[in-house]
């Protein structure tokens, strides 16, 4: 027996895998709109980074962060928010300038190498700054409102929610249909719309006000709520995700249909836009493109859903990976994706704007320990 091989190896346990592809010109139109993308697999705990290298080529770059979901940039790329399994993280972005000594720096007469991450050609890294811990919430959409105050949608107790110093979380708003702030989530409030700096708009997948009473409704029960009334502007969906408010309209994802569109507030209706050939979690948007993350059905909480129906009309398989739709056209003029056993679900996506090619700082290497910044000099009190 050799020494590579295993004393006692399981048999026909396949490798775990993971194949990208995408599009002819997915990396050109990044490199066009000046933008890179971060997204989140919910499955295999992973934040990913799509860019491009100085040759034009697509980037991917991926760390490990336990159970991620929602993710939040600001509007200059230089903050992102994350949720994980028990935590909030917030990072801020580094680039080659911001680095002490702008260069090798000098350690006891000799001069240290550029960080790693230099030499492969990153143009920018994201450090996880400040992590809170707010237990397992199940947090999915984040967002910051314009008093840079986070907001996230806590599914698990079927609230909005912000940071409490000294508790899990502090509860701001909730479903006039939910008689309880208990963690059962009963309605699976998930996705969270800001309007002008301030929450305007929710999905949820039923008004179900019982324990896991969604998951009975998720055919036709899925509602758009306004913020902070509760009013209902849209129902009859089928467990809707990311509602986001876009071009002066609301744009959201009818997961369980596999359609993106929009809802016509006057009329109380969805207006599809295209059809994507997975279950829909992630939004965002790239001038008059939407950027969608689609994932392959897991288990019972996405079979059985219409889009099995629909996939099967259109005789195709279900995906995983990033789709941008043309909001003019409904054509996907682009497209990421993943294949294997590594990933097989996606849920947020944001754009990161005059980045290039990012990446992100784990906790488990050096990097992080050498890789030191210094602010703006302060004062001594007198």
């Amino acid at each position: 027996m050799s020494l590579q091989e295993p004393a006692n190896p399981a048999p026909n346990r396949p490798e775990p895998s993971l194949q990208v592809e995408s599009s002819r010109h997915f990396a050109d139109w990044m490199a066009s709109h000046r933008v890179s993308l971060a997204f989140t697999s919910y499955q295999s705990g992973k934040l990913f980074f799509a860019g491009c290298k100085a040759n034009g080529t697509l980037s991917l770059f991926e760390r490990t962060y336990n159970r991620c979901l929602g993710l939040w940039a600001s509007p200059d790329g230089r903050t992102l928010w994350l949720s994980s399994k028990y935590q909030l993280w917030r990072f801020h972005l580094t680039g080659p300038d911001a680095i002490a000594g702008a260069g090798p720096v000098s350690v006891e007469g000799d001069t240290a190498p550029p960080p790693a991450w230099r030499e492969k050609g990153y143009d920018a890294v994201y450090l996880p700054r400040t992590g809170h811990t707010t237990g397992d919430l199940d947090i999915h959409d984040v967002a910051v409102d314009r008093d840079g105050r986070v907001i996230f949608v806590n599914t698990s107790f079927g609230c909005l929610a912000t940071l409490a110093p000294e508790a899990s979380f502090s509860p701001l708003w909730r479903p006039p249909f939910l008689t309880a702030l208990v963690p059962e989530d009963r309605c699976h409030l998930n996705g969270l719309a800001m309007r002008d700096g301030m929450p305007a708009f929710v999905t949820v997948v039923s008004r179900s006000d019982v324990v896991d009473g969604w998951r009975a409704r998720r055919h036709d029960g899925g509602c758009v709520l306004t913020v902070p009334d509760g009013e209902v502007v849209a129902s009859g969906l089928s467990m809707p995700h990311s509602p986001r408010w876009h071009q002066d309209r609301l744009w959201v994802l009818n997961s369980g249909r596999g359609e993106f569109g929009w809802i016509d507030l006057d009329r109380g209706s969805f207006e599809p836009v295209a059809f994507c050939p997975g279950y829909l979690r992630g939004l965002s948007f790239v001038g008059d493109h939407a950027v969608i993350t689609l994932s392959k059905p897991r288990d019972r909480t996405f079979h059985g859903l219409p889009l099995d129906q629909r996939l099967a009309e259109k005789d195709a398989d279900p995906q995983c990976g990033l789709m941008a739709v043309n909001l003019r056209t409904g054509a996907i003029d682009h497209w990421l994706r993943l294949e294997g056993t590594v990933v097989t679900e996606l849920y947020d996506v944001v754009a990161l704007p005059n980045v290039r090619q990012p990446m992100a700082l784990g906790f488990k290497t050096d990097e992080i320990e050498r890789l030191i910044t210094v602010g703006d000099a302060g004062a001594l009190l007198p």
